[in-house]
């Protein structure tokens, strides 16, 4: 259950931030769903104590959703960067 949840929240959150950051090329959205996906995932396994098949511990949780937030906000700021020079 819990890496059903962690793959939800880290394809959510890099929709939203794709949203957010007005992405339009369907490429970058998918990129930015997948940098979700992974952060979510390898953040809230660590924080889960390595357990993904069991039941996802409120900190396990609040450290997926820090680390695809942490993540996804790095890279806009760097593809921003790249795009203004």
């Amino acid at each position: 259950m819990a890496l059903l949840v962690l793959i939800v929240l880290g394809a959510t959150l890099g929709w939203m931030a794709s949203i957010l950051a007005r992405t339009e090329a369907p490429g970058a959205i998918l990129r930015q769903i997948a940098l979700g996906l992974i952060a979510a995932l390898v953040a809230g396994g660590i924080a889960n104590g390595g357990s993904m098949l069991g039941g996802l511990s409120l900190l396990g949780l609040g450290a997926a959703l820090a680390a695809a937030a942490v993540v996804l906000v790095l890279y806009n700021a760097i593809v921003r960067r790249k795009a203004e020079a």
